[in-house]
């Protein structure tokens, strides 16, 4: 079965272009120009990964972000036309899982596509029974619901702030750099040099852990290195 994506962007020339490249990838889309029809086909149809515009007439695609996250933990990507900093952590605070900043070559948002997708399905393939539950120091990750718990207490997480969680607690005693994380998670090349993307989801798993900067319980940034989780 074709995974099913969303794309929504108010400019006909871009939402047409990436909706004809992916289609030719075998993807099923649903192409909108506003924010509204967009509401109403998250909400109708069960869906794989989104593609939101950051500006649209009617509605912030951050806010759309953020109702999303609200039900569903599928990969958004977001577009931002200026590349303006604000947007892209913005998106990221609210749930986003990567950003692509316009102009793009259509080809390299299929390839993030595709790497998103491919992380997000990992969580619909059984582990190994010693793997399916991680246990540290009062952190539960049950791999195959993708649920997080900490001290009993039920951390709403983005699907790849807990990959990086898993990973890390994987591989609780050493140092994983964030290129590593990248390799880990998405599998892509040029994803290598993007370690400020890797900075905020740590900078915001720490604060849905309720983490201190100076003094981390659990995540441990070792400069110049990368983090760690202390066995």
């Amino acid at each position: 079965m074709a995974d099913k994506i969303l794309v929504v962007d108010d400019e006909k020339e871009i939402a047409d272009l990436v909706a004809l490249y992916l289609e030719s990838e075998n993807f099923t889309v649903f192409k909108f120009y506003t924010a509204s029809e967009a509401l109403k086909c998250i909400q109708n149809e069960t869906l794989d990964l989104a593609i939101l515009d950051v500006m649209l007439p009617d509605m912030s695609g951050l806010q759309i972000c953020k109702k999303i996250r609200e039900q569903y933990c599928y990969p958004v990507i977001m577009l931002t036309a200026k590349g303006e900093e604000i947007d892209k952590i913005t998106g990221l605070t609210l749930g986003a899982d990567d950003y692509i900043t316009k102009p793009f070559l259509p080809l390299e948002l299929v390839a993030r596509v595709k790497a998103q997708l491919r992380r997000y399905k990992r969580y619909n393939v059984k582990a190994e029974p010693e793997e399916d539950v991680i246990v540290h120091s009062g952190l539960v990750l049950n791999i195959k619901t993708h649920e997080c718990t900490l001290n009993e207490k039920v951390l709403s997480l983005t699907p790849t702030e807990f990959s990086i969680l898993r990973i890390l607690c994987q591989q609780k005693g050493r140092v994983v750099s964030s290129e590593e994380l990248f390799h880990q998670i998405w599998g892509d090349e040029y994803f290598s040099k993007s370690n400020n993307t890797i900075t905020v989801h740590i900078r915001h798993l720490r604060e849905k852990m309720g983490e201190s900067f100076e003094e981390p319980k659990y995540i441990k940034t070792v400069w110049g290195c990368g983090y760690k989780i202390e066995a």
